[in-house]
């Protein structure tokens, strides 16, 4: 039997707003936790001047939500990793997005944490 330990979310954000402007980050960041049904432990935000980009990370006892943004070229790269299976990644991407009024977003997703039953030897 092959269970895994969660999955794994990248997500490229394009075409976004408010990507300078880290109180709506970590408003987004708060939005995104409260959409997964996760548990939030810590939250920092840092932000590298005007016009520069944010840097966020949200701390979970599920594992983590972080966002990195480039506000020139309109883009935040998105890493969301949540263990167990009842979180809803699609709300918590959905809620990120339209938090930073997202043009568009591409993902990839990846069953971590694999395991083998145990077998005899």
């Amino acid at each position: 039997m092959v269970d895994f330990s969660g999955t794994h979310l990248l997500a490229d954000l394009f075409d976004c707003d408010h990507l300078d402007d880290e109180a709506r980050i970590e408003a987004a960041l708060r939005a995104a936790v409260a959409a997964a049904d996760a548990t939030l432990i810590d939250l920092k935000v840092h932000g590298f001047g005007i016009g520069q980009g944010v840097t966020g990370i949200a701390l979970l006892a599920e594992s983590h939500i972080s966002i990195h943004s480039w506000p020139e070229r309109g883009y935040a790269a998105v890493d969301m990793f949540l263990c167990g299976r009842r979180h809803d990644l699609d709300a918590a991407l959905a809620a990120l997005a339209g938090m930073l009024d997202a043009g568009g977003v591409e993902e990839r997703r990846f069953a971590r944490g694999f395991s083998l039953e145990a077998t005899d030897q």
